[in-house]
């Protein structure tokens, strides 16, 4: 996750608690099921200093490269891997346009003081036909996970304190629309029972219109 204020990951000084463990893995699940990235060059922008997720996908992967503020390491000596450290706003414009398969920002983009350009961008460094995969809290689920950070303790309290922004659909729509994502290659929705949105957009290919499949 990033801001230009931040200099430390999600995960570097705190092991995601259990309720942790299990919405990153819903939230990853759902993302993976609208992303194949066998043999693709995949990014994960917001990664968290372990990059569980990314250093996972990257087995299966030509390439990955995985950007936060601070990372692991280790992440460097993974065949493949090419890490950056840096906020996200600031790493971005230095991807060379259409460079990537699949990008994932999975539980990023809320903390982002310029959203809509880090949208902007991940739209330039698509490939044509490429995917972006985005998962953000949404408004409903703001209640829940301050209830679980600022009462019971059970996620960090920090991570709630750097959200700028939830998303419901139709917040998140438009700002891909922006992007310029063709509405006919977007799909938005909610899941996590409506706790969260899920947008998986493709890049417009030349002389074909891709089918995106529906989210859910």
């Amino acid at each position: 996750m990033s801001d230009p204020d931040r200099t430390r990951a999600y995960g570097e000084y705190r092991r995601p608690t259990l309720v942790d463990r299990l919405g990153g893995w819903l939230s990853v699940r759902a993302a993976t099921r609208h992303a194949d990235v066998e043999g693709a060059a995949i990014a994960d922008f917001g990664c968290g200093y372990h990059a569980d997720f990314g250093r996972s996908a990257a087995e299966r992967a030509a390439s990955a490269l995985l950007v936060d503020v601070s990372l692991s390491p280790e992440l460097a000596e993974i065949p493949g891997v090419t890490a950056i450290e840096g906020p996200i706003e600031r790493v971005l414009p230095e991807v060379a346009d259409d460079s990537l398969d699949v990008v994932f920002c999975i539980s990023v983009l809320e903390h982002l003081r310029e959203p809509q350009e880090a949208l902007d961008n991940f739209a330039r460094v698509l490939r044509p036909g490429g995917t972006l995969v985005v998962n953000v809290p949404s408004w409903w689920g703001k209640a829940f996970l301050e209830l679980a950070a600022f009462r019971f303790g059970v996620s960090p309290r920090l991570e709630m304190e750097d959200h700028k922004l939830y998303y419901d659909p139709r917040d998140l729509w438009p700002r891909l629309v922006a992007a310029g994502f063709p509405p006919s290659h977007i799909r938005c929705g909610r899941h996590k029972l409506g706790l969260n949105t899920l947008a998986v957009c493709r890049a417009p290919a030349p002389g074909r219109q891709p089918a995106p499949q529906p989210v859910g």
